[in-house]
């Protein structure tokens, strides 16, 4: 079982067992002891699973049990996992704010991995939650084989993650074993806590950190080697998760996560961490997300893909920027995502930019994508908003978002200004003290 990469379930543990219990059973006791039976079994397991079922009524057990009985054994695919990752979404959907702590929107999740391409290496998540972005990684292996080759997606990878708190660890743990994974997940708060000693070891890195997260105390990380560009001043995570995420990438490595959209306009020390990883051609990716495509926050958000490996590339001088505001399929009134073809036509851009073989020959396309230079990068004021260089298609209506996006320019640009005129000001003062 363990050769194939699939859970052993003993036989007092199974669907059908438990279903033929006598009647006056106490169900919930039952099924505890199946879990203890799955976990000595499996050692991943070890103390994950859960055991409270006899909070739960006797009836409302047995029904939960035959549905599941009801599932073919022979039933293709990740069956399982699938019905796990749909219960995740749907729990964390009711959970709102909670919900989106731990659980990443499987588009999302999509879209990172696709662009990131982790065909094999290590991958790193130093905010895992429930262990999406290690599903999602080897479920890309799976759908690009190439020609055929046979080769088992698991063994392709390592993963390996850090999460703060013991729930979500057990959550990702059993999300792993579901779909017939194994990592080196552990408990750890990422900001002081490097417990894989990560810095240069991984090829890949990808997470959807807490945004804006304050009280972080700068003391304790001041000597930290993983915030190589410094510490930003102001009581705000941001700009130490971008660090962190490039820190634990080899040479050729490739980090791709989530942002709050302001990281990519901040100003003060953040702009100047920002400057030095946009000047050292780090910065390889930038997508606008509309609102609404996450459980705990309406706002849009910004995906961030740096690559450690572009500098040998024709892409050292380059940035692309892709605005997908306005790609999204509406799931309700306060919820959206992305289809399977949203993914691939986002996706197909990079690939396009990257002229990687098969792809199309890349083109700008007003309103949606544009490669940016540098030096284009460093006239807009060191800003990574995608709105302020791919634009507004013709004839298209200009959203709130957009409209956000104009003024948030134009203040970044009145600021420098209002600096400049300040330094100015300044020289004369010190000039006018010289001559009189």
């Amino acid at each position: 079982y363990h050769a194939r990469g699939t859970l052993f379930v003993p036989e007092k543990a199974r669907f059908s067992y438990l279903i033929e219990l006598p009647e006056g059973t106490d169900m919930g006791k039952a099924v505890n002891d199946a879990m203890k039976e799955i976990e000595a079994e499996n050692k991943e397991l070890s103390g994950i699973l859960p055991k409270s079922f006899q909070m739960l009524e006797n009836r409302s057990i047995i029904t939960l049990l035959k549905n599941f009985n009801q599932i073919p054994d022979d039933i293709e695919g990740d069956a399982f996992g699938r019905i796990y990752e749909y219960f995740l979404g749907k729990f964390a959907i009711a959970d709102g704010s909670g919900g989106g702590e731990f659980f990443t929107p499987t588009s999302i999740v999509k879209l990172i991995v696709e662009i990131l391409e982790p065909f094999k290496g290590y991958i790193y998540d130093p905010a895992c939650g429930s262990g999406g972005m290690f599903v999602q990684s080897v479920e890309f292996i799976k759908r690009h084989f190439e020609n055929g080759k046979k080769i088992k997606a698991s063994r392709e990878v390592s993963i390996y993650g850090q999460e703060k708190t013991d729930q979500t660890v057990r959550i990702a743990k059993m999300n792993l074993a579901i779909h017939g994974l194994s990592g080196d997940i552990r408990q750890g708060n990422t900001y002081y806590e490097d417990l894989h000693r990560s810095v240069g070891k991984f090829d890949f890195a990808m997470a959807n950190p807490p945004f804006n997260v304050n009280g972080i105390d700068k003391e304790r990380i001041k000597d930290d080697p993983r915030f190589l560009y410094g510490i930003p001043r102001n009581d705000n995570g941001n700009y130490l998760w971008i660090q962190i995420f490039l820190s634990v990438l080899k040479n050729t490595g490739r980090a791709g996560f989530v942002m709050a959209n302001s990281a990519s306009d901040a100003g003060h020390s953040e702009k100047d961490i920002r400057t030095k990883i946009i000047d050292d051609s780090l910065v390889d990716v930038m997508v606008a997300v509309g609102p609404n495509m996450f459980y705990n926050v309406t706002l849009p958000v910004t995906l961030w893909f740096l690559d450690k490996g572009k500098k040998k590339t024709d892409r050292k001088d380059k940035i692309l920027f892709i605005d997908a505001r306005n790609i999204y399929h509406q799931i309700d009134r306060a919820h959206r995502d992305w289809t399977e073809e949203h993914v691939q036509q986002i996706a197909d851009i990079v690939r396009s930019y990257r002229g990687e073989k098969g792809s199309k020959k890349y083109a700008d396309i007003k309103g949606l994508c544009k490669v940016a230079t540098l030096d284009e990068v460093r006239v807009a004021g060191y800003s990574l908003n995608p709105g302020r260089y791919v634009g507004t298609a013709d004839g298209e209506f200009v959203s709130d978002a957009d409209f956000e996006t104009t003024v948030r320019g134009l203040n970044t640009e009145f600021q420098k200004l209002t600096d400049e005129a300040h330094d100015l000001e300044k020289k004369i003062g010190d000039n006018f003290k010289k001559l009189f």
